[in-house]
């Protein structure tokens, strides 16, 4: 991929992928940090990208693992480092359990029946309306909405 194709292909993705970081991380410089830092990522492996089929999909992937390495380091850290004040410890606490939710939540979608997992995957984290996933899966509207239906109820059900 050329540098200038690269540049504006992330320019257009990185408003998706801050959100993204954000609704992980909690944190806007955090989260502006792993937007650069991914595409610092993008930028040194772009001879390998005309490969990828779907640059959106791809790049929410790396942003989503890319957000959970830094957690995992950020707790391994203070975990490492225990600070005097009670209340942080808590705040550390409640964060890691919200990004254990998180997690089972990401499992359960990957239990989900294929079709219901990939309407799932395509509305929510690639932020598709009805008519592009229904152009893109040859679905009706109505099909869409009934599997959407049906995955969020099994995904209230598994956790």
């Amino acid at each position: 991929m050329t540098p200038e194709v690269l540049t504006e292909s992330f320019k257009s993705l990185s408003d998706g992928l801050y959100r993204v970081a954000y609704y992980i991380l909690e944190s806007q410089t955090d989260a502006e940090d792993a937007v650069q830092d991914l595409f610092i990522k993008l930028w040194n492996s772009r001879e390998q990208l005309d490969t990828v089929l779907n640059l959106k999909a791809y790049c929410t992937t790396l942003m989503k693992n890319l957000c959970i390495d830094r957690l995992r380091k950020e707790q391994r850290v203070q975990v490492m480092e225990p600070g005097p004040d009670m209340a942080e410890a808590r705040r550390v606490d409640e964060d890691y359990d919200a990004r254990e939710k998180l997690e089972r939540v990401i499992t359960a979608i990957e239990r989900l029946p294929a079709r219901q997992r990939d309407v799932m995957k395509m509305y929510v984290f690639e932020e598709m309306s009805y008519d592009e996933i229904a152009e893109k899966t040859g679905m009706t509207n109505l099909t869409l909405r009934v599997l959407l239906s049906n995955a969020r109820k099994s995904l209230r059900n598994q956790i």
